[in-house]
């Protein structure tokens, strides 16, 4: 049990890092967290993959391969650069330790290295544009991050340096081996916040000025490099390079965000984009055209056109439905049949059998 508080605001919180047992296994707070923003990023990316140009299926099969790896990914980035955390005391290392990643220790920036180099081999296999897909899945990060960082308040974990501003967050920690009562930046909240910020940004930069894929996966690196390299600044627990008072995030965010500016700038500024080299452009453009035949007036033809059109929408297909009148005789109908399958531009004809009574 730790207590946070809020003095310039007059909030006072209890935290257990516990939140239930199961057959006395402890699940904690920490891995809630990271989990429930896990699944909104995934909804929200589903939600809006369409103007993207990607299929929700790729999106779940990306993330059987990227998921765990990305985990990998982000506690080796954080034990590589605090690797004496899990040294016991005649110096060998604790490997029980490492796997807990419910006791916190992921490095952010590990995994997103990781989500990069999976999702970039994912597009290759698959024949998916890398940057339309990236473009995509810096909303999921964002909204990830956002989320996951109220993991580090509940370990009461990431924060920052003494300060008196009104929002100082008062902790007890301990210093020199003694219990002490600080009163420090709460920097897991500026970072929730910064990406909160950011996020409402690249959706309205989505919906009104994205040229060319990859905009948003610049932008992203922008944004939150620059947000993330000052926050590092403030924090007590960074990462640094080995023995050296360099801090690696900061270091990370500042160079992603100026690499990514440049990059903004050259694109936005000194080239043409064309929309039709758009990857969601060029996808819609080459759909494959349905026809969808049902039995007008009638409940279950009408549940099936609906479930058929959302899956084909899904795959981006370019939809016409035909609505034969109730008594259609099968004449009618098969000569309809006929004239659709002949059609050259049409990919399929889809038929709803009415069920005799």
């Amino acid at each position: 049990m730790g207590t946070v508080t809020f003095p310039g605001l007059g909030l006072e919180f209890h935290l257990n890092s516990i939140a239930f047992r199961v057959f006395g296994w402890p699940v904690h707070w920490y891995g809630i967290i990271i989990a429930a923003g896990f699944l909104l990023a995934v909804l929200y990316c589903c939600h809006v993959s369409g103007r993207f140009g990607i299929k929700q299926d790729d999106i779940i099969d990306m993330l059987f391969f990227a998921v765990p790896l990305c985990i990998i990914g982000a506690r080796l980035y954080y034990i590589i650069f605090y690797l004496d955390l899990y040294r016991r005391e005649d110096g060998s290392l604790d490997f029980g330790a490492m796997v807990r990643i419910w006791d916190g220790g992921l490095a952010i920036y590990g995994g997103v290295i990781m989500a990069v180099i999976v999702l970039f081999v994912f597009c290759r296999v698959r024949k998916i544009k890398f940057l339309a897909f990236a473009d995509l899945g810096v909303y999921g990060m964002l909204i990830g991050q956002m989320i996951g960082r109220w993991g580090n308040f509940v370990n009461i974990e990431a924060y920052g340096g003494p300060t008196d501003l009104p929002w100082r967050m008062g902790i007890y920690a301990y210093v020199d081996g003694a219990r002490q009562y600080m009163e420090v930046h709460p920097t897991f909240l500026y970072e929730s916040l910064w990406n909160l910020l950011g996020f409402v940004l690249l959706v309205v930069i989505a919906r009104k000025w994205r040229k060319f894929d990859g905009q948003m996966f610049l932008s992203y690196f922008a944004w939150y490099g620059v947000g993330r390299g000052f926050i590092e600044g403030l924090r007590t627990d960074s990462l640094y390079f080995f023995n050296t008072p360099i801090r690696v995030s900061q270091v990370f965010g500042f160079v992603t965000a100026a690499i990514a500016i440049v990059l903004l700038i050259i694109n936005l500024g000194f080239r043409k984009h064309d929309p039709d080299d758009l990857w969601v452009n060029r996808v819609k453009k080459s759909a494959r055209r349905v026809a969808l035949v049902y039995v007008e007036g009638d409940p279950a033809g009408a549940k099936w056109l609906k479930e058929q059109s959302r899956r084909l929408t899904q795959e981006f297909a370019r939809l016409e439905t035909y609505a034969l009148p109730a008594g259609t005789s099968a004449e009618e109908r098969d000569e309809l049949l006929t004239a659709l399958k002949e059609r050259e531009d049409l990919s399929d004809v889809l038929v709803y059998q009415q069920k005799q009574p």
